[in-house]
């Protein structure tokens, strides 16, 4: 392992440099056991001659930071894996392959990046005329050789590693050691940030420099599999997701127990967070240089010009799409291809100049010149579906033009009668069905005929009938296929000269149904976060109170009172949300609503009973649908969703022949506080209940989970009491004595449901029970203090955090070895919204999309990142606090999620080649299927786009999804060869690639999309923004009012 302590800093000349010297790199190899270490192998101080080289621009130490280091020429041992062993078990063969996978995929990229330097930085550099300056040259190669120096100890290391495979397997703290370095992240990330401005160095010389051109297509004749300049430096952006999925790999063929498990989690996290980190600052440089570009557009003197170069404008989301302008009979008049750039608070399209070769374009990205088309103000900005009412404007006072189409004499404006398209759609539609009416009054007085007519019978007029509806059906698809991919928006225009504000409507086509999707949503999205509460709505304290943009994280939505009777005076007890499908919404709908369902809220009053409330979600905004009493206060809530396919099949055969009406609907379990568990069903089965028991002792319930075996109800004496699993149409035998288990002598505040295990806390300690005969198996202490008790615990990855009922601190418990992996004091956070307030206490956690959500008892709401793999959940930045919260505790913190319709993603092609083979279950994740052959691979990515930094996550890294596991090829040829490995960059065919837009191929193959919101309770609402001097917005609820915040968290895409 490297030693932390090994890398030193000296000053040069005033510059930080990272320096080694010979000695301690011969040390370092002793203490890794490596069999051949190489003296000259190390990062090593360069003599005075080769510093003062610096002035004159050839060397790069001054201006990287990092000291020269020659391991360009060293030929380290190739490592290599010996003859296998025999009575290997099948999980330690896969192991072998997948090591051989990462050893040869780190073979070819440092051979890739040993190839940047030999053909093609030290030719340019040694070249005379030169085709390139010195100083050019340090631009394009920026950081290479850093790079290669990492990549090469690594894998000097690694080749001891696999010599001694056999007798140790272990691999993960090898990783650990070589990639959770500073040095790691800063040389990558300096590489990442350069990267545009090194490809516009190369795009600018290869259209002014024909010599430098030329020397670009020999280079790549001359190379084995013909790879440009261009697809040997993104490798470097590649590298870390093709780790993380051969560690995923490796992690998946690990067993419990094995002395590399836990290492390969921690080397999981740590690259998974090392490829967060990179793809927020390249997505970061590509914002910048999109502005940029969009900047040299503009006229200096224009006011778009000084709005765009004022630094507070940001980019959502920018694309190519294509504008589309019909005519009165809905036939296409003219499309053309626009770049449109959604930033934080207006709208711009552009025109798209492209200037180049196709020569030029096939080696290196070619970036388009723009022309701004329009520009508007973002809270202006509509999206008018097909056949949607005019409610969002006022269609008697606004006239609405169609862009680029003529424009209609004044006496055809009179009626003022707007189709919204594609033009007449909606109408025709309505003109049918009124045809439809007449011919079916006209087929009742058919039958009215006492003779006999010719063409006038009653079979004609029932084909009439039959015609009729069969265009009705083709003309709802038409409409249906009109809002799956075409965006449209009404947009503000210049008054005509009586006044009267003119409107004019801009249709777009989308790459796909998922790209209509997201520009509706990221639309919708944006305007809330122009909303005072939310200008800013959340700040990080490691950036100085600068505050974040508001789309990047979840955003304030609506603030609701919890009860719909405020003369009660009702504490929250709990929350549910439960989900509902409604594959009838239109796309406008799916993009902007919250998750479809109903949230359940349970109240309490002091001395006396409870009372439910029931929102419904299914609306642009929440309001109660149902609201009932109950005899005692409600401590605790718990939803219990449908069983999984595989076993509902199971239930469904043995219930046929018992009674074949007992369905199984999804439930919500409230637990009193005089001991009741009551079971309801669903709102759309009329939210009756179901069953009802009281608990062993009549003892007060705590808190409930369920797991596949059991419904668990902690309650007040220590005693878990568990209700098996039924066959019968409600889920839980709550008739029969429960199993009963003593946890401690106090209240079990808290229970967690894992795979195979079941976490109970009783005061500090935590025990852990089997999950089919709830054994316990081991107990360890989760805080030294007894006084303090475990309230709270949220599972993620390979870990669980904890909360405690006093102090400012959460915990991080490894869930194998149970070991202390991590301590975070929430109070750090919060110190300048509550300057002095330092008994902070919290009091309710939620883990959602790479977040931990920790609410406290000062109404503080705090935003932590966490990994969102396998790896162990480590807190790896400061996080952000929340400006909006609570005048109180928050009660809890809860999420609400729903799956959008798989269909609503298929595009018209894949609708006409029928449904796929598989489809995929929906399991609450966005999928992608897995090739199961190489030609399935090339179709997956038969564009070969390697940049596809979209939004946010490194989800959207190249390759498969970081949640995929791609199979092991049989042969054990490395995951790293791919097509792309070859390929030369047809800009032609994707002439925009450069510019960061267009989706892949495999973008069309996502079969779900989550919709999530977050919504905390506490007592009251407020903004904490007064507290640092901004005006702070009044409540919309009482300060002991029992609210609820919805935050809105963008579609997962």
């Amino acid at each position: 392992m490297l030693p932390s302590g090994s890398w030193g800093k000296r000053k040069l000349r005033g510059r930080l440099g990272w320096v080694r010297s010979d000695a301690r790199g011969v040390m370092w190899a002793q203490q890794e056991g490596l069999h051949h270490p190489h003296p000259h192998a190390v990062i090593r101080c360069p003599s005075s001659s080769s510093s003062s080289v610096s002035c004159s621009g050839d060397s790069e130490e001054e201006d990287m930071g990092l000291l020269e280091v020659s391991v360009s020429d060293i030929k380290p041992p190739a490592p290599e894996l010996g003859p296998m062993p025999d009575g290997l078990s099948p999980q330690q063969v896969v192991r072998r392959h997948i090591l051989g996978s990462i050893v040869q995929s780190e073979g070819s990229y440092v051979e890739s990046l040993k190839r940047i330097l030999q053909d093609y930085r030290n030719p340019l550099m040694e070249m005379e005329p030169k085709a390139l300056s010195a100083r050019k040259c340090q631009v394009v190669f920026f950081r290479v050789k850093e790079i290669l120096h990492c990549h090469s100890m690594f894998q000097i290391a690694l080749s001891s590693r696999v010599a001694e495979w056999d007798s140790t397997e272990k691999i993960g703290d090898l990783f650990v050691a070589s990639f959770s370095k500073s040095m790691v992240l800063d040389v990558y990330s300096d590489y990442v940030n350069n990267f545009t401005s090194a490809m516009s160095i190369i795009k600018k010389a290869c259209l002014t420099k024909p010599a430098f051109l030329e020397f670009l297509k020999r280079r790549q004749v001359c190379s084995p599999d013909r790879v440009t300049l261009y697809g040997l430096m993104v490798k470097p952006i590649q590298r870390f997701p093709q780790f993380i999925l051969l560690l995923q790999d490796m992690l998946k063929n690990t067993p419990r127990g094995h002395p590399d498990r836990l290492s390969l989690q921690l080397a999981l996290t740590e690259l998974e967070t090392l490829a967060e980190k990179l793809n927020e600052q390249k997505r970061l440089a590509d914002q910048v240089a999109e502005i940029q570009q969009l900047t040299k557009s503009v006229s200096d003197r224009s006011s778009l010009n000084k709005l765009l170069t004022s630094g507070q404008r940001q980019l959502l989301l920018c694309e190519t799409l294509t504008e589309t302008v019909y005519g009165d009979r809905g036939q296409l008049i003219k499309s053309k291809e626009r770049r449109v750039f959604l930033l934080n608070d207006m709208l711009v399209c552009a025109n798209i100049n492209f200037k180049g070769q196709l020569e030029i374009s096939s080696l290196v990205p070619l970036g388009p010149k723009y022309v701004v088309k329009w520009n508007t103000a973002l809270p202006q900005v509509q999206v008018v579906e097909v056949g949607q009412d005019g409610g969002t404007y006022d269609k008697d006072n606004v006239l609405i033009q169609h862009a680029g189409a003529k424009k209609a004499p004044a006496s055809g404006q009179a009626h003022n009668k707007v189709y919204l398209g594609p033009p007449r759609l909606f109408q025709e539609l309505q003109d049918l069905q009124k045809d439809l009416a007449v011919v079916e009054q006209i087929t009742l007085l058919i039958s009215t005929l006492h003779g006999t007519y010719q063409n006038l019978n009653m079979t004609v007029a029932q084909d009439w009938c039959l015609a009729l509806q069969r265009l009705m059906r083709v003309k709802e698809e038409e409409i249906h296929s009109a809002n799956k991919c075409r965006l449209r928006l009404l947009l503000p225009g210049k008054p005509d000269k009586s006044g009267r504000p003119i409107s004019f409507m801009v249709v777009f086509i989308t790459p796909n149904p998922l790209s209509k999707i997201s520009w509706v949503n990221r639309l919708h999205l944006a305007k809330i976060g122009l909303r005072e509460e939310n200008q800013p709505g959340w700040l990080c304290p490691d950036e100085d109170k600068k505050s974040k943009a508001p789309f990047w994280c979840p955003i304030l939505a609506c603030c609701i009172p919890a009860f719909s009777s405020r003369a009660l005076s009702l504490q929250l007890g709990g929350l549910v949300h439960s989900p509902v499908n409604c594959p009838l919404l239109g796309f406008s709908a799916v993009s902007t609503s919250l998750p479809q369902g109903y949230l359940w809220v349970g109240g309490r009053q002091e001395g006396a009973g409870g009372q439910v409330e029931i929102f419904s979600l299914n609306r642009p905004s929440p309001r109660t649908v149902k609201s009932f009493p109950l005899a005692s206060p409600v401590l605790c809530m718990e939803y219990i969703p449908e069983p999984e396919e595989e076993e509902a099949e199971s239930r469904d055969e043995s219930q046929t022949a018992a009674d074949p009406s007992a369905t199984v609907h999804p439930t919500i379990c409230l637990g009193l506080q005089d001991g009741s568990i009551l079971l309801y069903g669903s709102v759309d089965t009329g939210t009756q209940c179901l069953a009802t028991c009281r608990s062993p002792g009549l003892q007060p319930v705590l808190c409930l989970r369920y797991s596949p075996f059991h419904l668990l109800a902690g309650l007040q004496d220590g005693t878990l009491a568990a209700y098996p699993r039924t066959s019968g149409g409600v889920l839980w035998d709550l008739e029969s004595p429960p199993v009963c288990l003593t946890v401690g002598p106090g209240p079990i505040r808290t229970l967690l449901s894992l795979e195979d295990a079941v976490w109970a806390s009783c005061g500090p300690q935590v025990t852990v029970l089997e999950a089919t005969t709830l054994q316990p198996q081991q107990s360890f202490e989760a805080h030294q203090d007894e006084a303090v008790s475990v309230t709270h615990m949220v599972k993620a990855g390979s870990g669980v955090w904890m909360a405690f009922s006093s102090g400012t601190s959460i915990r991080l418990f490894h869930t194998e070895t149970l070991e202390h992996l991590q301590e975070i004091n929430i109070a750090t956070r919060t110190t300048f919204l509550l300057p002095g307030q330092k008994n902070l206490c919290v009091t309710s956690l939620l883990i959602c999309q790479g977040l931990l959500w920790v609410g406290t008892d000062q109404g503080v709401i705090v935003l932590l990142p966490v990994p969102r793999l396998e790896g162990i959940p480590k807190i790896t930045g400061k996080g952000m606090v929340s400006l909006n919260g609570h005048c109180g505790p928050v009660a809890f913190l809860a999420v609400a999620t729903s799956i959008l319709a798989p269909d609503i993603l298929r595009s018209d092609q894949e609708e006409a080649e029928g449904p796929p083979a598989e489809e995929d279950k929906p399991d609450g994740q966005v999928h992608e299927p897995m090739p199961d052959s190489h030609m399935g691979r090339e179709l997956t990515r038969k564009k070969g786009i390697l940049l596809q930094y979209r939004l946010r996550s490194t989800a959207h890294l190249p390759g498969p999804l970081l949640s995929m596991r791609e199979p092991v090829p049989a042969d054990g040829a490395a995951l790293e060869h791919s097509e792309e490995d070859g390929s030369i960059y047809e800009m032609a065919d994707d002439p925009d690639v450069w510019v960061r837009s267009r989706p892949c191929a495999r973008d069309a193959h996502r079969k779900e999309i989550c919709s999530v919101a977050i919504i905390s309770g506490g007592q009251g609402y407020r903004n904490f923004g007064s507290t640092l001097g901004s005006s702070g917005r009044p409540a919309p609820c009482g300060e002991t009012d029992s609210t609820l915040l919805i935050w809105q968290v963008p579609l997962m895409l």
